[in-house]
C-alpha cells in the first residue's frame, strides 16, 4: 500500500478558501497513492481558537465539497483531516472525514478528546462519543485525532473493533514534539499496528508546530518522517504485516481485562 502525508503549512494570511483549493491540488497530485491523510483542523489552525466559531461549516459544508472531488479526481481513499463542524442542533464539533475513490463520504469522526485544559478546544466544541473504523482494500482504518494519541484506551478500543492501520491527525506543538514521537511509536507497538501520523507546519496564533509527520511499522520501527516544514511524506508499506506480527508475537491474546479493584488486606 502506498500512503501520502500531506504535512500541510498553515500561513494565517493564507485565506481559507485559497487554503483549501492548494490542498486540493496537492491532493490530486498524490493520484498514484491508495491513501492520502491531511492533518488537524488544516482550514483554521488547531491552536487559532477564536477562527473555530468564524471558519466552523457544516459536515457537508465547502471543506466536504472540495475534498470530496479531489479524491474522487485523484481516485484516493483520502482521510481529509479535520474541520470545525458546526451542528445545527448542537455545539461545534472537531470532525475527521474520510472519502472513498469515488469522493463518496466513508466515515466521519467526532474527536473524543478534546485538549485544552478547561480552555480552547475543550469548553469551546463538544466531545465525540463513537469510535470510528473504515474497510479499506487490504487494511481496516482505525481513526483519532491528535490528543486522543495520548489515551491508549482508544486504540485499544480500535483494535478491538477491526483496525490494523492506526490515522492521527493532528496540530500537534513543536514544544512537545518528542512525546509526538515516542506516542506514535508507543500506540504502533502495543496495537501491533501501523500507525500513520500527519501533523501541520507552520504557526497557529503564535504556537510554533511540530510537523515531522510519521510512519511507524507494527514493531515500532520509523519508516519514514518528515521534517518541521511543509512536505508530502510517502511510503510503501505491506499491511500484511499486521497480521505476520501479531501471529509471530502475540502478545494481544496475553492481555486481561475487566481485573477488578485492588482490595485492602491485613
Amino acid at each position: 500500500m502506498r500512503a501520502s502525508l500531506i504535512q500541510i503549512a498553515v500561513n494565517e494570511d493564507e485565506p481559507v478558501d485559497s487554503r483549501r483549493q492548494r490542498v486540493a491540488a496537492l491532493v490530486r497530485e498524490q493520484a498514484g497513492s491508495d491513501l492520502v491523510v491531511l492533518p488537524e483542523l488544516w482550514t483554521t489552525g488547531a491552536f487559532a481558537y477564536e477562527e473555530f466559531g468564524r471558519e466552523a461549516e457544516p459536515l457537508e459544508g465547502p471543506t466536504y465539497e472540495v475534498m470530496a472531488k479531489a479524491a474522487s479526481d485523484a481516485g484516493v481513499w483520502l482521510h481529509a483531516g479535520s474541520v470545525p463542524e458546526r451542528d445545527p442542533d448542537g455545539p461545534l464539533y472537531n470532525t475527521s472525514l474520510v472519502f472513498s475513490p469515488s469522493g463518496e463520504l466513508a466515515a466521519a469522526y467526532r474527536k473524543i478528546h478534546r485538549f485544552g485544559f478547561d480552555k480552547g478546544e475543550a469548553v469551546l466544541m463538544g466531545a465525540g462519543r463513537d469510535l470510528v473504523t473504515v474497510r479499506l482494500p487490504g487494511t481496516t482504518l482505525g481513526v483519532a485525532t491528535c490528543y486522543d494519541l495520548r489515551f491508549p484506551e482508544l486504540f485499544r478500543g480500535l483494535v478491538d473493533a477491526g483496525a490494523e492501520t492506526l490515522v492521527v491527525p493532528a496540530g500537534w506543538p513543536e514544544r512537545r514534539r518528542a512525546h509526538w514521537t515516542l506516542l506514535a511509536q508507543a500506540r504502533a507497538v502495543e496495537n501491533q499496528a501501523f500507525v500513520l501520523a500527519c501533523g501541520t507546519a507552520g504557526t497557529h496564533a503564535g504556537v510554533p508546530q511540530a510537523g515531522h509527520s510519521i510512519v511507524v511499522d507494527p514493531w515500532g520501527e520509523v519508516l519514514a518522517e518528515a521534517g518541521a516544514g511543509e512536505e508530502v511524506l510517502t511510503v510503501e508499506f505491506d499491511p500484511g504485516k499486521v497480521a505476520a506480527t501479531r501471529e509471530q508475537f502475540p502478545a494481544l491474546k496475553d492481555r486481561v481485562l475487566g481485573l477488578r479493584p485492588p482490595r485492602h488486606q491485613g
